[in-house]
């Protein structure tokens, strides 16, 4: 990079923290969180928990809202300055140094840029995620593991919970099933952008003759709904079936039939719970995984039909994603077209960069 590449590209990031600050709107939050303070002073504010709790979330956005936009500002600030100051003077090493902190500080702007975007409805929920193998047998089915394992690493890398709501092991390796819950700030707002079929190229580890496979796994993430959403489940709509809990997430492990399977027939939406040794609380838990994939299903729908598509099959030629691992290395997403060649990195969850590349670029 060179001076004028830089110089440009601190215009770039100039114009984009004007157009931020006119999103975030910085004056309003700091008032409303005066406010929220004043409001927490009074000492009846807490004899309402639900009420509390919701104004006390509000709170730990917005101060983290304030906090990125305020160091992204001051960085950007201070990159024009110094970079003024280095030209003037003829400081080369200070300039070296700001050409190497450019991806960093672009890095920031753009995360900040991601975090403005996830202002949807549900973004802010809760992502009740479900990995399921395509067509391949063990290949599809430890594929999809490692799919699994990603979003893991990524939740743990973020500081969120993660509570196993199915698993179903395979038999040879891998799985035939599993739901998640990943708990923390904007997880479906970030996770939302893996709703579709993910491709995986390598020599397979199960082939003795060490021939290149093409793998498949479908990923479905949608929201937590919050109790105020109103979703109508008529009983003749649902068919509820029992079975007993196996593999890891049964706490009750084959010895009772407390795991629940709910079908609901209309839309052949399938979910399943055996995370809890209690039979009524699995089935509280389907009902909920339920209502969330209902939510999803309507709202997909209606995208489908704004963007005049049809559901995709778990196959070829319908993936958002493929991770190559032979005979190169390259993950790519179809959406933002944006190639990454650290694939050991990504598939041990460090996909923020990649997530935040699809959300810019279904933004523009």
């Amino acid at each position: 990079m060179d001076a004028y590449e830089y110089g440009e590209l601190l215009k770039t990031l100039t114009i984009k923290m004007e157009n931020i600050k006119n999103i975030v709107k910085p004056d309003i939050l700091e008032a409303r969180l005066a406010e929220i303070e004043q409001m927490q002073q009074d000492q009846n504010f807490w004899n309402d928990a639900s009420y509390a709790g919701k104004i006390s979330q509000e709170k730990t956005k917005t101060v983290r809202v304030l906090a990125t936009y305020t160091n992204a500002l001051d960085a950007v600030t201070d990159a024009n300055e110094y970079f003024e100051l280095s030209k003037a003077e003829e400081d080369t090493e200070t300039l070296e140094m700001l050409y190497e902190d450019a991806n960093s500080l672009q890095e920031s702007t753009n995360a900040l840029e991601v975090q403005m975007m996830l202002n949807g409805e549900q973004d802010g929920a809760n992502a009740i995620v479900s990995i399921h193998p395509g067509a391949g047998g063990t290949e599809s089915q430890d594929w999809a593991n490692m799919l699994y394992r990603m979003y893991l690493r990524w939740a743990e890398r973020r500081g969120f919970k993660v509570e196993v709501l199915d698993y179903q092991p395979a038999e040879e390796a891998g799985i035939k099933d599993v739901s998640f819950m990943i708990k923390g700030e904007n997880a479906y707002g970030y996770l939302k952008v893996e709703n579709g079929i993910h491709r995986l190229v390598r020599i397979s580890p199960f082939d003795s003759n060490a021939k290149r496979h093409t793998s498949f796994s479908s990923v479905m993430v949608s929201p937590e709904i919050d109790d105020d959403i109103n979703i109508v489940i008529e009983d003749k709509d649902i068919r509820i079936d029992s079975y007993r809990a196996s593999g890891a997430g049964g706490q009750h492990v084959n010895t009772t039939d407390s795991a629940i399977r709910i079908t609901h027939i209309p839309t052949n939406v399938i979910v399943q719970c055996q995370n809890d040794r209690s039979q009524h609380k699995n089935k509280a838990s389907a009902l909920k995984m339920l209502k969330s994939r209902l939510f999803e299903y309507e709202m997909a729908k209606k995208q489908a039909t704004i963007d005049g598509i049809e559901k995709s099959e778990n196959g070829w030629g319908h993936q958002i994603r493929s991770y190559v691992l032979q005979p190169y290395q390259q993950v790519k997403d179809t959406r933002s077209n944006q190639p990454f060649t650290n694939v050991d990195a990504i598939l041990d969850g460090d996909i923020n960069k990649l997530l935040e590349g699809v959300l810019i670029a279904q933004a523009k």
